[in-house]
């Protein structure tokens, strides 16, 4: 009898769209609990596979998929080939539910609170409006050198403002120290993190250059350079095999290279 399984989180590479069905990958923490002994699992890579029917029904796009958080209900399969199926587990989905924003839910409820109170106070803000009109028509000649001054601090304050943030995103890159890393390191980054596109996973590096790799790391305990990706998605660019190396050894982090993506 086939096993159920339940998975939590978003996607961690692109949609994939087939004939009938789409796929995309998912990331999930290996067991807390395991045995004393038994090495510890860092996470689990699975596929999931999903009726293009129920997919639409949830209204998730190629783009939203990576950003929602989504709950899967299916079964683990093995019968799925390996260029279709680039996680260690594949899932046949049987339900797919797009679970609410915590920030939203807060949001939704602060609102419902603040609603009866503002119906309830409706009366006096109009009589506090009321005063405030007069006393802003009896100050007016008064007020409006004060308020030119206020808006005068205020504007040189903000441009203050703005060239220390410049000045300190500049030092930031000095400031790193990265010991016992790759040179051209810039920043760590946790593996989790770190989304592969679709035209790497269609791939597979020579093996003879990857032993290369794994040998290295086996020797020094870090990779021999790092691996390049983009500065806000966290998208891999460039260096997909040490990005396998590092997988095969189960490092939490990965030294990176930072590309920045063009502004339009």
């Amino acid at each position: 009898m086939p096993h159920k399984i339940t998975l939590t989180g978003s996607a961690t590479g692109p949609l994939r769209e087939y004939d009938r069905y789409v796929a995309f990958d998912m990331r999930e923490k290996g067991s807390p609990s395991a045995p004393k002994g038994l090495k510890k699992s860092t996470f689990i890579s699975y596929t999931v596979f999903v009726a293009k029917k129920a997919f639409n029904k949830t209204g998730l796009t190629k783009k939203s998929i990576m950003h929602e958080k989504i709950l899967i209900q299916g079964e683990p399969t093995l019968d799925i080939p390996i260029d279709e199926c680039p996680g260690e587990v594949g899932v046949i989905c049987f339900q797919i539910t797009v679970l609410p924003n915590k920030n939203d839910k807060e949001k939704t409820d602060s609102d419902a609170k603040k609603e009866p109170k503002q119906e309830a106070s409706e009366p006096s803000e109009a009589r506090e409006k009321t005063e405030s009109t007069k006393q802003e028509e009896a100050q007016e000649p008064v007020s409006q050198p004060v308020a030119k001054e206020d808006k005068e601090e205020a504007k040189a304050v903000q441009l203050e403002a703005q060239q220390t943030a410049a000045e300190e995103k500049k030092a930031e890159p000095q400031s790193k120290t990265l010991p016992n890393q790759p040179k051209g390191t810039q920043d760590l980054v946790s593996f989790d993190d770190i989304i592969v596109p679709e035209e790497f996973l269609k791939t597979r590096p020579n093996p003879e250059k990857t032993q290369k790799v794994i040998d290295f790391v086996k020797r020094t305990g870090r990779l021999d350079e790092p691996v390049t990706i983009e500065k806000d998605s966290k998208i891999l660019k460039d260096g997909y095999r040490r990005y396998i190396v590092a997988k095969t050894a189960k490092m939490e982090t990965v030294p990176v290279v930072y590309q920045y993506s063009k502004k339009k």
